[in-house]
């Protein structure tokens, strides 16, 4: 059964590589929320700055923020963004005296201050839209084969982090003598090694993740010292330094508590590496809280520490779990004492990972419109069903345990090597003499056979046979040198090995799954490790997918720029028809400015701002976009100055031309226009 499982385990293990390696490219925590000028608005002179606010704090440098010109110039001062505001969240940039009329772009790239890059693009037009070739990169931030391949070393990390801590606290807390079994340092061992080759990974890819997203980069000193001055870098430095204490942990777990003989030694040495131990990790998941979703937004101060707390919960139960598979499948025999310690660890896992999980749920989406109509909250609801499941396959688990436990006095161990053992040698012993049928049987015969032959090839007396000769009769030891071979053959030697091998392993192979109690454990711990492998990688997309607060609340400052876009239109006009009296002021208002019915007035002022009396104004309103007009507003004389149109049809929302007309004589008339933005 392990044989036809683990293959499933591990294209689990794949599917959710690839499912993260797909999200590499995941939306953006800090979210634009507004500028000034406004997306895609006209204004009608030249800003000296352009300011842009975001849902959180960034990390900006001098190119976070670059403004270009109709012909692709840069015409920002090229000096960094400052902070605006206490918040922390608005930035801006000055611009070059004197632009020209047209259409410019704002690009930003930015760090949000939960590690993660920010990029995009938007427009504004001075005076009149214009075309453009401002380019802005294809490639956003976080994107492409450097946004898979940090993901990937994302996911790894969380792994190894998950192994190493689950796999030591399952050691020192549930099965003692596991720290001299060799499967076991090795799942602790590769563990260490693959967290740490995962954040120097991280570490060389961070610039090139947050930036440029070039793969070339990843070797570059210069953006490496950059990355060294972020909170994200730090957090990956402290990383690797406590890795570093971790291996020492790990060496004497492994080394001198595994050959404590002295129960008062061994105890002390359980009470210090414990306390060492839980400070490493604490640290090594304080380097996640520290530069992540926990570090920002609301209640930060109590959100990094109950992160701390889910991540070791984590590891206590997901990593612990992967051990306990190991000693099942891959190492000796298990004492069911271990297994009832472990499910007990395990059920105070969950509790910590309910009451920390539930915090985090509130604090990253806030409602349950965010729950059910974001990216983040639908993720959520999934890792819930899987949280789920897992725990109701944990219960079956822990009623297979509950069977183990049933026998009065039992004291026997779960593993490959048999029931009943207590210590790997009377295991061993016990297999190899035990009667055995089928499979085991017939690899013992042939271990007989070929030892009888050996015997009878060297002129030995089989086994029962002629014991007074092995004894010391006399003459027996100058005949036996006689009759054997000044010199082994190391080829029978190595045969022979292999055949007692295989016949310990058939041995324990049936006697494994003749077990139901055993087999129907090592079952559920299996299908335990499959869905934890899928909740990690869950957990892992989550990580760089814009939490449902943040998202519903930039989804609302986006909703209240639009409405004030949308709200009524106000134009002021000069112009000049060379004649007597030739010059003045047009006031033009749209309401409500959108799409649809729209009340138009005009107000025509002299220079002194009063109402200047003309014989006639027209206007008329085109969409260049959708080479739709010019339409002409049929305007009425209400009062001297005062003209108005009810019932303006504007058939489509955007930036349309508003040309007015303006006659102040027989012969003087002239038309000038304005864009604005309606609907």
């Amino acid at each position: 059964m392990a044989a036809r499982l683990l293959p499933v385990l591990l294209a689990v293990l794949l599917a959710g590589l690839a499912v993260l390696a797909g999200a590499g490219s995941a939306g953006a925590h800090a979210a634009l929320t507004g500028s000034d000028p406004q997306q895609d608005s006209v204004v009608d002179q030249a800003p000296k700055e352009v300011s842009l606010t975001f849902s959180e704090q960034i990390a900006v440098d001098e190119d976070a923020i670059r403004v270009l010109d109709p012909a692709g110039n840069r015409v920002d001062t090229e000096e960094t963004p400052r902070s605006l505001g206490s918040g922390g969240a608005q930035y801006a940039v000055k611009l070059r005296a004197g632009l020209p009329d047209g259409t410019f772009t704002v690009a930003y790239q930015v760090v949000s201050a939960d590690s993660h890059p920010v990029a995009g693009a938007f427009t504004f037009s001075i005076g009149a839209p214009s075309e453009t070739s401002a380019a802005v990169p294809d490639q956003a931030s976080g994107g492409g084969a450097v946004g898979a391949l940090y993901g990937i070393a994302r996911y790894l990390s969380y792994a190894g982090f998950t192994l190493l801590v689950g796999g030591a606290a399952f050691v020192l807390a549930c099965w003692p003598r596991g720290a001299g079994v060799r499967p076991m340092q090795r799942l602790v061992a590769f563990s260490w090694v693959g967290l740490t080759a995962a954040t120097l990974a991280m570490l060389l890819l961070r610039g090139p993740y947050a930036g440029s997203g070039k793969l070339g980069d990843v070797f570059d000193l210069e953006v490496l010292g950059g990355v060294l001055e972020t909170k994200t870098g730090a957090a990956l430095v402290s990383r690797l330094l406590l890795l570093a204490a971790a291996a020492l942990f790990v060496a004497v777990l492994f080394g001198a508590y595994a050959r404590r003989e002295d129960p008062k030694e061994r105890r002390d040495l359980t009470f210090g590496l414990a306390i060492g131990g839980t400070v490493v990790a604490a640290g090594l998941a304080a380097t996640w809280a520290m530069s992540e979703h926990a570090s920002t937004g609301l209640q930060a101060g109590i959100a990094m520490p109950v992160d701390v707390l889910h991540l070791l919960a984590v590891a206590a139960w997901l990593g612990g779990l992967t051990a306990l598979l190991v000693a099942l499948y891959r190492g000796p025999a298990v004492e069911r004492a271990a297994v009832r310690r472990f499910s007990r660890v395990a059920f105070g896992s969950v509790v910590v990972l309910a009451l920390t999980g539930l915090y985090q749920s509130w604090r990253q989406v806030g409602s349950w419109s965010a729950l059910t109509g974001t990216s983040y909250g639908q993720l959520l609801l999934v890792k819930i069903g899987l949280v789920a499941l897992l725990v109701a396959v944990a219960g079956l688990s822990r009623r297979w345990t509950g069977r183990l436990g049933e026998a009065p006095g039992d004291t026997g161990a779960l593993g490959p090597e048999g029931e009943g053992a207590s210590a790997p040698n009377s295991t061993e012993a016990a297999t190899d003499s035990a009667p055995d049928s089928g499979d085991g049987e017939r690899a013992e015969v042939v271990v007989a056979t070929a030892e009888a032959s050996e015997r009878a090839e060297a002129g030995r007396p089989a086994a029962g046979q002629g014991a007074e000769a092995e004894a010391g009769a006399p003459g027996a030891e100058s005949a036996a040198t006689a009759r054997v071979p000044a010199q082994a053959d190391p080829a029978r030697e190595a045969q022979l090995r292999r055949q007692r091998e295989a016949a310990s392993a058939a041995t324990r192979k049936k006697r494994r799954d003749g077990d139901p109690e055993r087999s129907g454990l090592r079952r559920s711990v299996l299908l335990e490790a499959g869905i934890a492998v899928v909740v990690l990688a869950v957990t892992t997309v989550l990580t760089t997918t814009e939490p449902g607060r943040t998202e519903e609340e930039a989804a609302a400052g986006t909703s209240a720029s639009a409405a004030q876009q949308q709200g009524p239109v106000s134009l002021t006009v000069p112009f000049d028809t060379g004649g007597k009296d030739g010059k003045g002021t047009v006031l033009l208002d749209v309401d409500p400015g959108r799409s649809g019915d729209n009340a138009l007035h005009v107000y025509v002022q002299d220079p002194g701002k009063e109402p200047l009396d003309v014989p006639e104004v027209k206007v008329a309103l085109t969409l260049n976009a959708q080479e739709l007009g010019p339409l002409a507003a049929p305007l009425e004389r209400i009062s001297e100055g005062h003209w108005s149109a009810a019932g303006v049809q504007i058939p489509l929302a955007g930036s349309w031309t508003v040309a007015v007309t303006v006659r102040t004589s027989d012969i003087d008339q002239v038309t000038v226009s304005k864009n604005a933005r309606i609907g």
